[in-house]
């Protein structure tokens, strides 16, 4: 499986992106456009040695650099795994990531229509709005030990499992529903401190009331101000 066998896989098998065929399509369609401005826009910072149109071409087309995001971020699969599966270069594979994650994150959580949730303020006013039900919760992925020798290699290490990891902190509603994740954090970073980091204690301290269900390790976020750490 390699090249286009991984990429009408990918679309087929739910399993692998969590998304349906159509949804693809039109997560495609709108992040297309995003990642085309954001190339055009790197070109003039480089100097040309070639003419407009001239050069190695891509080697990794548009449609399966979502793809190869979507199935790293869902499953953590290994850059050498997506290597594989579309017979690229890691380093290819690597810088593909890179570039359609962000458009992927200011692209929100789209709940309605005609809503669409881009930060975690937004989030917590929706479901306050609504007088919703929130679940929050912390999730390790494990990463590839930092090389020897790296500043604050030591903060990868997670005190939970013993190995080193990076971790987000994700909110979703009572059904389930991921409404937001955040960026990732060494995987000593604990939730807490994670949780005031990213505002969310002074967002539920100052917004509308509402109920948000955590495990003990989120006990005791308000007891201090989140400028406190």
């Amino acid at each position: 499986m390699v090249g286009a066998g991984a990429h009408e896989l990918i679309v087929a098998e739910y399993r692998l992106t969590g998304l349906s065929p159509t949804v693809i399509a039109e997560l495609i369609a709108e992040v297309g456009p995003l990642w085309h401005e954001q190339h055009q826009e790197r070109l003039p910072a480089r100097p040309r040695r070639r003419a407009v149109g001239a050069g190695a071409k891509h080697k990794l087309v548009f449609v399966d650099r979502p793809l190869a995001t979507l199935v790293s971020l869902r499953h953590g699969t290994t850059h050498d795994v997506l290597t594989c599966w579309f017979g690229v270069d890691r380093s290819t594979i690597t810088r593909a990531i890179g570039e359609v994650r962000p458009p992927l994150a200011q692209r929100g959580c789209t709940v309605a229509p005609d809503i669409r949730l881009r930060t975690l303020a937004e989030v917590v006013e929706c479901l306050g709005a609504d007088g919703r039900s929130g679940i929050v919760d912390g999730t390790e992925i494990r990463v590839r030990r930092p090389a020897a020798g790296l500043r604050d290699r030591d903060k990868f290490v997670s005190g939970k499992t013993k190995q080193n990891a990076v971790k987000s902190m994700i909110l979703t509603d009572a059904e389930g529903r991921m409404l937001f994740c955040s960026p990732v954090r060494p995987g000593s970073c604990a939730d807490i401190p994670q949780a005031r980091q990213l505002g969310l204690a002074q967002l539920l301290a100052e917004g509308p009331f509402m109920e948000i269900l955590a495990d003990a390790g989120y006990q005791g976020m308000g007891a201090r101000p989140a400028d406190a750490w």
